[in-house]
């Protein structure tokens, strides 16, 4: 059987579920929020000593013979529950056992958790991707003004976060990839309260994203540039019409993108390239667990099924 795990809300596990329905194979979606609602079990003799039972559904360890992560929700206590304390204690000894379940699953992960997790360091992309021999805009990420003002002089540079892309609060906000201006000693007391990724701009004949799923590349031209809101992040503003294109990169390209994700020890991953006027090609960053649903939409790639080939692959060589 395969385990997704992910949450109710994630449309792209629809494509995934889909294609197993397709080819009749056997699944379990553990929607992770709903882990508090379960009856679950995990001893310590075996990697695979564990039970859950959901939804009027039981799996065990030795049910699972491949697992995909995707986007699992935080597990939600009861609303029986209404102390907040007890909710917190209750929500955080179901995370410390998903942690667990994780490490058990062990080889069977189509990406590791882990993986994912360690690959999320931008840092640590640009410097992996560099060494593979992606062209890389000139970068700094810092919160020191000397280091900035280099970078932002001509007016030709953007800024974006390091790590947390979304501003929470009663009304959250979305920290998008924004052009900057030339920073000065009057920008020093906001820019110093936190590490800020600052590069050389790269001016745009359009943006490109990379699906990569095992040792397979499927590539997609999204033409941001016909609309002046998505110029600089082509996820701005309100443009689903956005005209997506699939295309061939050069094979050199195809192969340091296939490079990145093996050396960032993934199944899978999310990349985005610039290609410039000229039509060379630029590496901005990778995701490694980063949305693919509309890619396939927007293009009839097929990366459900190539993602279910790879969860069959993983059953076959532990069999």
């Amino acid at each position: 059987m395969f385990l997704l795990v992910t949450n109710r809300r994630d449309i792209t596990m629809d494509f995934v579920v889909a294609e197993l329905q397709k080819r009749s194979l056997p699944y379990f979606r553990l929607n992770t929020e709903l882990l508090p609602q379960s009856r679950s079990t995990m001893g310590h003799t075996a990697m695979d000593d564990w039970a859950i039972e959901l939804e009027g559904r039981e799996i065990s360890g030795g049910d699972i013979t491949a697992a995909y992560f995707r986007r699992p929700g935080a597990p939600q206590a009861p609303a029986l529950v209404d102390d907040n304390g007890e909710r917190s204690y209750i929500e955080a000894e179901w995370s410390s056992f998903l942690k667990s379940l994780y490490f058990r699953l062990g080889g069977k992960w189509f990406s590791d958790p882990t993986q994912i997790f360690l690959a999320e360091d931008k840092p640590r992309q640009l410097i992996v991707a560099h060494q593979i021999g992606f062209n890389i805009p000139s970068t700094a990420i810092t919160n020191r003004l000397k280091s900035a003002e280099s970078l932002t002089a001509g007016g030709c540079a953007i800024g974006k976060p390091l790590r947390q892309a979304v501003l929470p609060g009663a009304l959250e906000k979305v920290m998008f990839t924004s052009r900057l201006q030339p920073l000065t000693a009057g920008d020093e007391p906001a820019l110093s309260l936190a590490p800020l990724i600052i590069q050389a701009e790269v001016l745009k004949k359009y943006d490109v994203r990379v699906t990569v799923v095992g040792s397979q590349v499927f590539s997609t031209a999204i033409w941001s540039q016909e609309k002046d809101e998505t110029q600089v992040d082509w996820r701005r503003g309100s443009n689903p019409d956005l005209k997506h294109e699939a295309i061939r990169l050069p094979d050199e390209v195809a192969e340091q993108c296939r490079e990145l994700v093996r050396r960032m020890n993934l199944g899978y991953g999310a990349i985005d390239l610039i290609c410039d006027r000229d039509g060379k090609l630029w590496f901005l960053e990778i995701n490694p667990n980063g949305q693919w649903a509309w890619i396939e939409n927007q293009t009839g790639y097929p990366i459900a099924a190539t993602i279910v080939d790879q969860l069959e692959s993983i059953q076959h060589a532990l069999v």
